[in-house]
Parts: C-alpha cells; structure tokens; sequence
C-alpha cells in the first residue's frame, strides 16, 4: 500500500522543536557561531485549518476511509517512537508536481550568503553527542578508509566534516562558502568555495563520487531540486547521498519552509528533494540522535542511492 505524504502546509510533526541546551537557550541570532532552534527565535507560520484537516484525514484512514490523494501521512503517531523514525519514505504516493512555492524557499535575511559567511567560524554547529552519533554512523556506512577509486563530495564543508578519526580516500572534496575553514579541514585532499544559492550547478565530471554528504546544511538550500538534480548527475550508480540535519540553523539564513515546522517534517521535505529530483531510489528517513529523551541535540538523516540505469 502506498504511503501518502503529507501536505506541505500540514506536515507530520506539530510540536514545536526545544532548545535542548542552556547553551542554546542563551544564543543570540547573531552570535553566529552559535545556531539556535529556529522556532525558539520567531513564531512559527500559521497555516489555516491545519489541525482539523490532519486529524480528519488520519480518522477517515483509520476508519478504512478511501483516502483522498492529498498530502498527509497515513499512520498515526506511535508512542515512544520517535518521529522522525515514522516518517517511511518507501512507496510514498507523491503529488505529481513539485508542491513547495517559491516563497517556501524565502529567507528572514535575503542578503548575500558570500557577506554572511565570509567570516570564519571554528565551531561546531551540534553539540559533542550529537557529533559522536553522526561520526559513528559515518563509520557504519561510508566507503572503508584507503579504498582504492572511492571519491567523495563534502557538500557545504567547514573546517571539520565529522568522519571518523584517520579517514582517508584518495580524493575528497570539500565545498563550502568559507575557504579559511576550508583550507583547515584534515580531511579534505580539496576544496571548491562556491554559493549554491547562486550557482547550484556542481563543477563535477558526471558518474564522479560515491557518496555525497552534507551536515546540518541542507536547511539552506533555495534551489534543492536543482541541487539534488546535480547531486545525482555527480553520484556514480548507487552512489549515497547522506542528508543530516538536527534543529538548530542561522534561523535567518533557513528556509522559510524548514524555520517554520518541525523534525519529522524535515524529514519529509529532504525526502521530498530526492523524489522530485528523480532517478533516486525510495529515501529513508533515520534517527541516530544520542541519548533519547536527555539533554542533547538531536540528530537525523535522510538519505538515498542514485538508481543504477
């Protein structure tokens, strides 16, 4: 049975996201070294008639209601589960168009990217449990260090990219906004500086990585499906593409889309890139955040292969 997904405007996740640390309660937007949970520093959009057209049609699919094509997910919220890890992305009725607007992919601050970013800024953006899960679930699915042929794309890289410790492959490429970061980042056998809010097309022979990843980023981007499009151009046959996030941003600098729901939705939007973008397997939507139900950042990944022609 397909799963249908949820409407843009009225996602799965209705709660709205906390700030899990007294370090993040006391950061400012403009402390930029220090992101902030979006939805603690501006209200959230209102979306009219968002809970009773929710609540509606998960009675009607309970009930075995015929559906209607629209897009709202198909299973209740479980409890002790957490929501992201409901978010089944395989077999997911889709709308045939792209069903974001363009002011989905506004910003609180349109200004140059280049301006905001030239500064740069030797922090981490997650806190060190946070860090640590994603580090070993990089250690789980990534290439084995040293593989011969294996290349990999760093998409929005600083100065640390979070693999384990000693990774190496003879080529990994960093792309960024900051070439100071970049240039300090031991990973990295190379870099790119440039805005893919500007120029999303990716400056790659086709078939080149086997996997492409991108922490806590992917919240940025105005132009994801031309981003996800190159993605997959870039990607060998069954290359991954490793989307992580958590829910802390430069809330000025997220999507309005992104700033404006919560975790679970994410997911949906980031698994909503890959299907628009085509030629990508079913993506899957995953919870690696430490610790549940204590005191750290959380942490999630959406991610897919490129389907082999």
């Amino acid at each position: 049975m397909a799963t249908l997904a949820p409407r843009p405007h009225a996602l799965l996740a209705l709660r709205r996201p906390r700030l899990r640390t007294p370090r993040a309660r006391a950061a400012a937007p403009r402390a930029r070294g220090a992101p902030v949970a979006p939805q603690a520093a501006r209200p959230r959009r209102v979306f009219l008639g968002l809970g009773a057209a929710f609540v509606d049609q998960l009675a009607r699919m309970a009930s075995g209601g015929a559906p209607s094509r629209s897009f709202v997910a198909s299973a209740r919220p479980r409890q002790g589960v957490s929501p992201v890890e409901q978010v089944i992305l395989k077999n997911v009725e889709w709308p045939d168009e792209f069903p974001f607007k363009a002011e989905d992919f506004s910003r609180f601050d349109e200004s140059s990217d280049a301006l905001f970013y030239s500064a740069p800024r030797y922090v981490t953006h997650i806190d060190d449990q946070a860090i640590e899960a994603l580090t070993k679930y990089y250690s789980e699915v990534l290439p084995p260090s040293n593989t011969p042929g294996v290349a990999i794309l760093d998409m929005c890289s600083s100065w640390v990219s979070h693999y384990p410790p000693g990774y190496k492959q003879e080529k990994i490429v960093g792309m960024g906004m900051n070439e100071d970061e970049l240039k300090r980042n031991p990973v990295l056998t190379e870099y790119v500086v440039q805005d893919l809010n500007v120029n999303p097309k990716l400056p790659f022979e086709d078939n080149t990585f086997d996997v492409i990843t991108n922490v806590v980023s992917v919240d940025y981007l105005t132009k994801p499906i031309d981003v996800f499009k190159e993605m997959r151009r870039i990607l060998k046959p069954s290359g991954l593409a490793i989307m992580s996030f958590s829910n802390r941003c430069f809330w000025t600098k997220a999507i309005s889309i992104w700033t404006s729901t919560g975790d679970a939705d994410h997911a949906w939007i980031v698994g909503a890139y890959f299907h628009y973008a085509g030629d990508f397997e079913s993506p899957e939507a995953i919870d690696i955040s430490p610790n549940p139900g204590r005191r750290t950042d959380p942490m999630y990944v959406v991610q897919s292969r490129k389907r082999i022609a």
